[in-house]
């Protein structure tokens, strides 16, 4: 190498070091002034765009993600930063799946959208839409926050669902992923309950959390979800999934043996929680499934089990000094403080709801009316139940109109289950509907079942008891392509 070619080099190496080391200071700088939220930003950022790339070759990803995102998107905040809006993230992923989607996929896969699942998802959401100009409701912003949940959500997630993952293969997919996050969660709250709470924990407790889950000295445990409710919720729905597919007639004992053992895990994971209400899911979808076996010595036998469990707990003081045991039972007694309380605001709602068929407007109400609308009378009233939460926003209409788009779908699924021969797919999608009615029966005394993760499952039994009759031929046995 020459003296002018060596000198040049030098240079060059000199001057890409000037710039690095430029790029340093003036990192370092923002960071000084912007905080460690933007350093985490600026590492995040080679993540982003490699995440974005995979996105858009394979839009399924995003879906995908939401699904894992929706167990840990409530907890997240109490381990990170707080100033980031984890909740909106979600959209965030739902956007960029669609967008994705626009480029990639072909005119067959969204003629699969033409389904009704998603043209009662979009009615519902034209409904969310007119709420919009509810007199009662001058926030836009409480009405943006509130109706994701409620309405944005399966809006985006149906469709998508009914392009990117509308075979049997992703159901059975989707099924393990739920499963693998509700066990996980269920040791995190062993951890909890029999290890001890970590600073966050702590910090979420002290924070505001101890009002409602330390009772009597006695912690009820939540796991990374949002609550106690939720969790309890999350954890019997999927305990549903479990022992359904534990009596499976086909299944080998090694895989019975192991859905058994989950069930079990999962089950404590619920009755740590402390919570009443996700009782009914138990009692609700096995009462589902019971109906659709339709093989009358096991629907005896079950419906004995089910009814000397609920005599134990009605008529007996069996196992009154386990915490756990004490609070299922609270939970059929007519009688309960809470209860009580729930019934006389609900007797208060029907007077101030008579005037407003079309509700007092979504966000109106709980949390979000405590954030938006404080000092209304509206928002110091506990919407305990997701049905009060309907009918309070949303009218007598509202709630109408909600009720009828559930039954219809749980109606399709069931009918479709009827025509389906096959006993694996056919335990499958009777234990889909059985976690959905249980939700479904659970959500008049608690609010569920807008909820992530529970709504995430909710909306994709919404799809598949619509689709599950492609998967079959004309005598209902299981096509070869999706076994």
């Amino acid at each position: 190498m020459q003296l002018s070619e060596r000198k040049s080099l030098q240079f060059s190496e000199l001057l890409q070091s000037l710039l690095v080391a430029s790029i340093a200071v003036f990192l370092g700088i923002l960071i000084s002034f912007l905080g460690v939220e933007f350093a985490g930003a600026i590492v995040g950022i080679p993540f982003v765009i490699t995440y974005f790339v995979y996105v858009f070759k394979n839009p399924r990803i995003g879906l995908i993600s939401v699904f894992h995102y929706s167990f840990i998107v409530n907890g997240i905040s109490r381990y990170l930063p707080p100033s980031v809006p984890y909740g909106l993230l979600v959209d965030a992923i739902f956007v960029i799946t669609i967008i994705a989607c626009i480029f990639s996929v072909k005119k067959a896969d969204v003629a699969r959208v033409n389904n009704p699942a998603f043209w009662l998802s979009f009615v519902w959401m034209i409904w969310i839409l007119f709420e919009l100009f509810n007199p009662e409701a001058t926030s836009k912003e409480a009405w943006f926050y509130a109706m994701r949940g409620i309405g944005l959500y399966p809006f985006l997630q149906i469709p998508l669902m009914l392009i990117l993952m509308p075979n049997r293969k992703d159901l059975v997919m989707l099924f393990k992923l739920i499963i693998g996050w509700s066990l996980i969660a269920a040791l995190y709250s062993f951890k909890q309950s029999y290890i001890g709470f970590d600073q966050f924990d702590l910090k979420w407790l002290e924070d505001g959390g101890k009002v409602t889950h330390l009772i009597q000295g006695r912690i009820r445990y939540w796991s990374f979800y949002s609550d106690a409710g939720q969790f309890g919720a999350g954890m019997a729905h999927v305990a549903v999934f479990c022992i359904i597919l534990a009596l499976s007639p086909v299944l080998s004992k090694k895989l019975k043996v192991w859905y058994w053992v989950l069930f079990a895990i999962i089950f404590w994971g619920y009755a740590l929680s402390g919570s009443r209400g996700p009782l009914f899911v138990i009692i609700g979808g096995m009462a589902v499934y019971l109906a659709m076996i339709g093989n009358v010595k096991i629907l005896i036998i079950g419906a004995l089990i089910g009814g000397m469990f609920f005599g134990l707990l009605k008529f007996t003081s069996i196992g009154s000094t386990n915490y756990q045991i004490q609070r299922m039972r609270t939970g059929l007694d007519p009688n309960d403080a809470s209860l009580l309380v729930r019934l006389e605001n609900q007797k208060n709602l029907k007077v101030f709801l008579a005037s407003r068929p079309i509700g007092a407007g979504i966000g109106t109400g709980g949390s979000w009316g405590d954030r938006f609308y404080k000092g209304r009378w509206l928002s110091t009233v506990q919407l305990d139940s997701w049905y009060v939460r309907i009918w309070v926003e949303m009218g007598v209409i509202g709630l109408t109109l909600h009720l009828i788009h559930l039954f219809i779908c749980l109606g399709a699924g069931l009918y479709n289950i009827t025509k389906i021969k096959d006993p694996q797919l056919r335990t499958e999608m009777i234990a889909l509907a059985a976690g959905f009615f249980g939700i479904m029966f659970a959500s008049y005394g608690n609010q569920i079942l807008g909820q992530n993760p529970t709504a995430v499952v909710m909306y994709m039994s919404m799809v598949y008891f619509f689709t599950c009759k492609n998967w079959v031929d004309k005598d209902g046995n299981i096509l070869p392509e999706q076994a």
